[in-house]
């Protein structure tokens, strides 16, 4: 068994308050969730209205379905017109870590 992570930072765009902030967060996440049945959620910078993280991770019996899963998410929050991607953390682990 495989287990997947990635961590984005972000830059959103024009937000000028948590509640905004939230408005751009929150259907990125589910997005990820729907489209490709990870576990996200935001992870970090919760007291600044321009920056997001988010969080997610995947299990897999397969390293090439993992790796493939994780690409997609990538490329989908990379896309996002709204976000500007500043780093991603990815990390993958084996049930022999």
């Amino acid at each position: 068994m495989y287990v997947g992570t990635l961590s984005f930072d972000l830059l959103l765009g024009d937000v000028r308050s948590l509640k905004e902030k939230r408005s751009v967060v929150r259907p990125i996440v589910a997005e990820l969730q729907r489209k490709y049945a990870v576990s996200a959620a935001e992870t970090g910078n919760q007291d600044l209205h321009r920056r997001a993280e988010i969080g997610l991770a995947i299990v897999s019996g397969e390293t090439g379905h993992l790796t493939d899963v994780l690409d997609r998410c990538e490329r989908l929050v990379a896309a996002r017109p709204e976000v500007e991607l500043l780093s991603v953390r990815r990390r993958l682990h084996s049930d022999e870590d």
